[in-house]
């Protein structure tokens, strides 16, 4: 049986609606949670992505592009932006800054604290003791295997993170040993793919890329 935790304060709007460099950093240590069909998963963040809207050439909001899939991304800060990449898996984001500035965070990689038995069924089909030692750490170690473990889906796109069954709690205390470095897979946008927009706490065993 998993251990009962403390439960902490939810994140408010104003700390989303700051710049998504600095809400990506300051998302590390938290916990991210989605209460699913009466259960509660909860996994801690270990890496985030900041999306800096229009002048970033990586973000889907560069140069101001308006589509139906980024209109969450234009909204008000602390709203769940979700998007679908090959076809297969979902990205889960946290849209950052006041509405008409289009930054947003990806959420890479967590660290699973509760439900990981849940977690393992979605991910794998299978318990979690019958899982492999690369299955087990597999778990979590990347955005779409986040989203997957977790149950998050496009159906969640553009939902509350303030005020919903998906939202991140605060940490006791905040995480130090940083590492900064460039973004992953957006070798398409030149400059910006150099930009140390990516964080991770350092020698956690679930970040997806080191």
């Amino acid at each position: 049986m998993e251990p009962k935790r403390a439960l902490l304060k939810k994140l408010t709007r104003e700390f989303y609606n700051r710049d998504a460099t600095i809400v990506a950093k300051e998302l590390l240590g938290k916990l991210l949670v989605h209460e699913f069909e009466g259960k509660r998963l909860s996994a801690i963040i270990v890496e985030t992505e900041a999306y800096m809207g229009v002048s970033d050439k990586a973000a889907h909001s560069y140069g101001g592009r308006r589509t139906q899939r980024v209109e969450v991304m234009h909204g008000d800060a602390g709203y769940a932006y979700v998007f679908m990449v090959y076809g297969k898996n979902y990205c889960f984001n946290t849209v950052t800054r006041e509405k008409g500035n289009p930054q947003a965070v990806l959420i890479r990689a967590v660290e699973p604290v509760e439900g990981v038995e849940l977690m393992a069924q979605n991910r794998f089909g299978k318990p979690l003791k019958a899982l492999t030692k690369p299955q087990e750490k597999g778990l979590t170690n990347g955005p779409g295997k986040l989203c997957e473990a977790l149950a998050i889906n496009r159906s969640m796109n553009g939902v509350d993170l303030c005020d919903s069954e998906i939202y991140i709690e605060d940490n006791e205390k905040p995480v130090t040993d940083i590492v900064e470095t460039t973004r992953v897979g957006i070798d398409y946008a030149e400059e910006a793919k150099y930009y140390n927009w990516r964080f991770y706490i350092k020698d956690n065993k679930y970040v997806s890329v080191k």
